[in-house]
């Protein structure tokens, strides 16, 4: 889930149950309407730090990030390599992931899969058992900005990489996010940064960490004013800007300058636009049900000595399924890029389709941990194949299937993380997509959008009847959605 807080709402909204890393909310508030209050947006107040040291601050936070971001993004391609066997003589390759799983033997794939389950078990499990409670970047840019253990989070970064090298159906975005903000708080602490400008710094090392990872410098950017800081203050735009251009730029040393996903020229139709339309509200209902799917099964996860037992299973399950479908291991990268570039029919992308979901929540409900970022957009991509078939075949349009895909995706990506203008953003650093696609893209996302704020807000309206539809009062209550939630308040920085 993002590093995120939501604004004040009565609504289906997701639940984030208490966790060692998040002890905000009492668990046991009866039940009532989900009631969450998104934290103040920073003020333009004056910083206290020295513009020199607020400099020096800014380079090793983006020089953080960067490097955090760069290294992990080498260790998972290494780990993938040795594990699967291709590319060995380079860590970074013209040979991907998806051709690299597919060239192993199915009994490769599956004791690949097997390993990762037992260390992420045991992994887990003593990082629960003997490590410091974890703090979510999320916690730690509120009031007081709470320090990020070091060890700890480092550990659990490194987990989610191996893991996800492995196999894991999950996202490697938390991992550098992480990094990137605990070197940053790590800094601004020895330099006696304000309490403030250490919130800020933390925020801008998550962002930073994005960037690096994923070559979106600008995306890494508004990443820290939608979501964490919610503001667009000039000194905050600033630091953000100072601190993702300088990640991305350090990370290029060892990764290069290539973009995410091939995305071929296709033209931008009235077609297009109209199924955008249509296509948004689609996107918001499913994103809604992707996100609310996903908070339930995180709620469920074990942190005691049975998620040994339950990632073993999980994995193992997933494992299977990767003997008869190669495109299955992974945060999802390999299918994406097959829809974008029109090579997933749609009789694939609907198995797929269930089958990565099936993965992923069972994977979650194991204990594995894992961003549902790059996840979310494999999901949002499979879906957008079969329904882009369905118009072309019922008005004989012609449109490329690749470009209803990412029409599609940014709209359920945007829902399912909550972060509209980063979505659209993302997919454009992603794919360095034409301009023209920025007017499907942002119709798409406004209608999911009001979609599901229309669910969020109107409970007892015609769309919370289709909420209610869709979450069965047993899922809601499992999920813990009917408490009372109530997010402390950022003071402004």
């Amino acid at each position: 889930m993002p590093d995120d807080s939501l604004e004040t709402r009565t609504s289906l909204a997701p639940f984030h149950p208490p966790t060692d890393t998040d002890r905000d909310i009492p668990s046991d508030i009866p039940h009532a309407a989900v009631i969450e209050t998104k934290p103040d947006p920073l003020p333009a107040a004056v910083s206290t730090t020295p513009l020199p040291q607020l400099i020096l601050v800014t380079l090793l936070t983006g020089v953080a990030g960067g490097i955090g971001g760069m290294g992990l993004a080498l260790l998972l391609h290494f780990i993938q390599h040795i594990a699967y066997g291709y590319s060995l003589h380079a860590v970074i390759s013209d040979e991907n992931f998806l051709a690299g799983v597919t060239a192993a033997p199915p009994w490769r794939r599956f004791l690949v899969l097997l390993g990762a389950g037992l260390i992420a078990g045991f992994g887990w499990w003593a990082m629960h058992r003997f490590g410091r409670p974890l703090v979510s970047i999320k916690k730690a840019v509120t009031e007081g900005a709470p320090p990020m253990p070091m060890g700890t989070t480092i550990a659990h970064a490194l987990l989610q990489i191996v893991t996800v090298a492995l196999g894991s159906p999950l996202g490697r975005e938390v991992a550098p996010r992480e990094i990137g903000a605990v070197l940053a708080g790590w800094c601004c602490r020895r330099l006696g940064l304000t309490v403030e400008d250490t919130r800020l710094m933390v925020a801008c090392g998550a962002g930073a960490g994005l960037a690096a990872v994923y070559n979106v410098p600008l995306s890494g950017a508004v990443f820290v004013l939608e979501v964490l800081l919610m503001t667009v203050r000039p000194r905050v735009v600033i630091v953000a800007l100072a601190t993702s251009v300088i990640g991305t730029v350090i990370a290029w040393i060892g990764l290069g300058t290539d973009w995410q996903y091939q995305f071929p020229h296709y033209p931008v139709s009235t077609g297009l636009m109209v199924w955008a339309c249509l296509m948004g509200p689609v996107a918001g209902v499913a994103g809604l049900f992707y996100s609310e799917l996903t908070a339930w099964a995180r709620s469920r996860a074990p942190k005691n000595a049975r998620i040994i037992v339950t990632t073993l299973a999980a994995f193992a399950l997933v494992g299977l399924l990767t003997a008869w479908l190669p495109q299955l291991p992974g945060n999802g990268k390999g299918p994406i890029q097959l829809a974008l570039s029109g090579a997933e029919g749609p009789g694939s992308a609907v198995l797929m389709l269930a089958v990565k979901l099936v993965a992923v929540i069972a994977c979650l409900l194991a204990g594995a941990e894992g961003g549902l970022l790059t996840p979310g957009l494999a999901i949002g991509s499979l879906l957008s194949v079969p329904l882009g078939e369905v118009w072309n075949a019922a008005f004989q349009t012609g449109i490329p299937l690749g470009a209803f895909v990412i029409v599609g995706a940014t709209a359920f990506l945007a829902v399912s993380m909550r972060m509209p203008v980063t979505a659209i953003l993302l997919l454009m650093e992603f794919t360095r997509a034409g301009q023209d696609f920025l007017i499907p893209m942002i119709a798409a996302t406004a209608g999911a959008m009001a979609v599901r704020e229309g669910l969020a807000r109107n409970p007892r309206g015609l769309m919370g009847r289709i909420g209610g539809c869709l979450f069965s009062r047993t899922m809601l209550n499992n999920a813990g959605m009917t408490q009372i939630k109530t997010l402390p308040q950022v003071k402004q920085l």
